[in-house]
């Protein structure tokens, strides 16, 4: 796999545990985009409040329930479900944190990470969706310059085969005219 394709896969299993938060009534989902100068661990943090310890465990079953059935994804560690304040979930490409609400704004992730990029889960679908677009779009013109070639051995056998019936029509036509000649000699 490329790095390219290792990276757009984790997009996607960024974007999946988005959801499950979203689906699990996670409050203020972020998506942090880490600088890779900064961030050698991981691309990724996922950042998404519960209201209360019951719902942080929820949210972090969820997405741990949902990419495991969905692509097989375990996590790499995972942390603090006992007591459910911040609960951490680290897939290595991308790391889950599921807080209190008063957790996340005692801890204040998104302040600590400052050259991180925020993203929106709406902003994050739509990077995804024009970076698979233009993976389509390269991969069929891969495609059509592959099948030029053989389109134009296709297009080149009908005048083959019309040429053939032409001159056969020829032989035909010139068959009948020396019939006639030789019919009209006798």
């Amino acid at each position: 796999m490329t790095p390219t394709q290792a990276r757009q896969q984790t997009r996607i299993l960024v974007q999946a545990a988005a959801q499950a938060c979203e689906d699990k009534k996670g409050a203020d989902t972020r998506i942090l985009e880490l600088d890779p100068i900064d961030a050698g661990l991981s691309d990724f943090f996922l950042v998404t409040s519960a209201s209360n310890d019951r719902q942080s465990v929820a949210i972090a079953d969820e997405i741990e329930h949902r990419l495991k059935k969905e692509f097989g994804a375990l996590p790499n560690s995972v942390e603090g479900r006992r007591k459910g304040e911040w609960i951490l979930l680290d897939y290595v490409d991308f790391v889950v944190h599921v807080f209190l609400a008063e957790r996340r704004a005692f801890y204040d992730i998104e302040r600590l990470r400052k050259s991180a990029r925020p993203v929106t889960p709406a902003e994050f679908d739509g990077e995804l969706k024009a970076a698979l677009a233009a993976k389509t779009l390269a991969a069929r013109k891969i495609a059509a310059a592959k099948t030029k070639p053989s389109a134009a051995k296709a297009a080149a056998a009908p005048k083959k085969a019309a040429k053939k019936s032409a001159s056969a029509g020829k032989a035909a036509v010139a068959k009948r005219a020396a019939k006639k000649t030789a019919a009209n000699k006798s």
